[in-house]
């Protein structure tokens, strides 16, 4: 085998065949493929694509790139998957609701991608925490706690680790193909008995025509059940941020306020919506509706919040976060409102914007060793349909720097539409596959 070859198959539109993938995803995984030849394997990917068949072959041999867990518990295995948007920070309600509820929930999560924040970023702007968890330690944590949320070990998908990385940096985040593999590959060495995928579908998401996410979510659910787990898909929108805040610390913040009962919206919702729809799979409620209204009294009960302030502990933060998170979150110099340029309703966001924007701020990657400030980002951002008046405020930027603060509300004024009429608001669950 020789990467230059696999690479121009590729570049042909010709199918290298599963040994050929299989190679070279040893070879990414290995160091004997480089960096550049890499790029060039995902720009090829992104252009020319795999097919069912490829997809699939690629997924395995990514997944089995290095080592797979194996658990025996008392309980099912489970997880949930976002494809990424703008505020969305529904991992961080949804496993310790899950183990709440009976589940066993080891959660490999990412950094940010392009404009979108990283599950594994949010979790680090807690004081102490890390995510860089060995396999003993992951174990140890999931049976003390039900739940864990960490990145892909050295050891799990190893092949995933260097295409992820070089993906953001290319412009090949919005592959199918890749997406699919990198995704599956770390869910299915994970030793899951159930997965829930989210895909998201608008501005501010990477697939943001309806037909590339349906796209995208039938080709996560037909290879993740041909590699024999479980799986359902929901498609849900991204044409507003999911929880009115963008950056680390204040979605953690978003995050706390659900799980301490203190405020309902699109984020909790579709956290329940998509707890129930785990919890059917695993096989811990009969139906979806039965399952949704577990983790809603999971959450208003406070089982959830004990299970995450278990957790949070168990990772090196401190253990009274929870009764006091306020006072353990990092917060940015320069707080500005941003007020409404006119009067009228909001009536459109490019969410795709505003993420760039939090990334320009500091709170994201350009390159993939950029260092990210957990404070910054946009906070109490009004949602879709909203009637404001001039000077009112539909926003606040959190920045370290004025000149920052100066250019995001450039863009954050770029970014949204203020309308004569009120918008239409799209549902948030769009489908639900399998």
């Amino acid at each position: 085998m020789d990467a230059r070859q696999i690479i121009a198959t590729l570049r042909d539109g010709t199918d290298p065949g599963p040994e050929a993938l299989r190679w070279f995803a040893q070879g990414l995984a290995s160091g004997a493929v480089s960096d550049a030849q890499a790029g060039a394997f995902a720009m090829a990917v992104r252009l020319r694509g795999l097919g069912p068949k490829g997809r699939t072959a690629l997924t395995l041999a990514m997944r089995d790139s290095g080592a797979r867990l194996e658990w025996d518990l008392d309980r099912p295995v489970i997880d949930k998957h976002s494809t990424g948007g703008v505020g969305d920070c529904v991992s961080l309600i949804l496993a310790p609701a899950l183990a709440a509820c009976g589940g066993a929930v080891p959660m490999i999560s990412g950094r940010g991608l392009g404009h979108t924040g990283g599950t594994l970023d949010k979790l680090e702007a807690i004081p102490g925490v890390t995510t860089r968890l060995g396999e003993a330690h992951l174990r140890s944590i999931v049976a003390q706690t039900g739940c864990v949320i960490a990145a892909a070990s050295a050891q799990i998908a190893p092949a995933d680790a260097r295409l992820y990385a070089v993906r953001d940096v290319t412009a090949t985040v919005d592959s199918i193909d890749l997406i699919c593999a990198s995704i599956l590959s770390k869910k299915l060495a994970a030793g899951l008995d159930a997965l829930v995928l989210d895909v998201k579908t608008g501005s501010g998401a990477f697939m943001a025509r309806p037909e590339d996410a349906r796209a995208l979510a039938e080709a996560l659910y037909e290879t993740a059940n041909a590699a024999g787990c479980r799986t359902s898909v929901v498609i849900s929108d991204m044409s507003q941020p999911l929880a009115p805040a963008l950056g680390n610390a204040l979605e953690v913040a978003e995050v706390m306020q659900v799980l301490t009962g203190t405020c309902a919206g699109r984020l909790a919702e579709l956290s329940i919506l998509l707890g129930g729809v785990s919890l059917e799979q695993a096989g811990l409620a009969a139906t979806v509706e039965e399952g949704a209204t577990r983790i809603a009294s999971a959450i208003s009960d406070g089982r959830a919040a004990e299970c995450f302030a278990r957790m949070i502990a168990a990772m090196g933060g401190p253990r009274r976060f929870v009764e006091d998170w306020q006072h353990f979150l990092p917060e940015a110099t320069v707080i500005r409102e941003v007020p409404a340029w006119c009067d009228g309703y909001i009536s459109a966001m490019d969410g795709t914007a505003l993420g760039m924007a939090v990334v320009g701020l500091g709170g994201g990657r350009q390159v993939e060793s950029d260092p990210v400030d957990p404070s910054v980002g946009l906070s109490d951002v009004l949602p879709l349909g909203s009637q404001v008046s001039r000077g009112q405020p539909i926003c606040c930027i959190h920045a370290a720097r004025v000149a920052q603060a100066d250019r995001a509300e450039a863009a954050l004024r770029a970014a949204v539409v203020i309308g004569d009429a009120p918008a239409r608001v799209p549902d948030l669950v769009q489908a639900r596959i399998g």
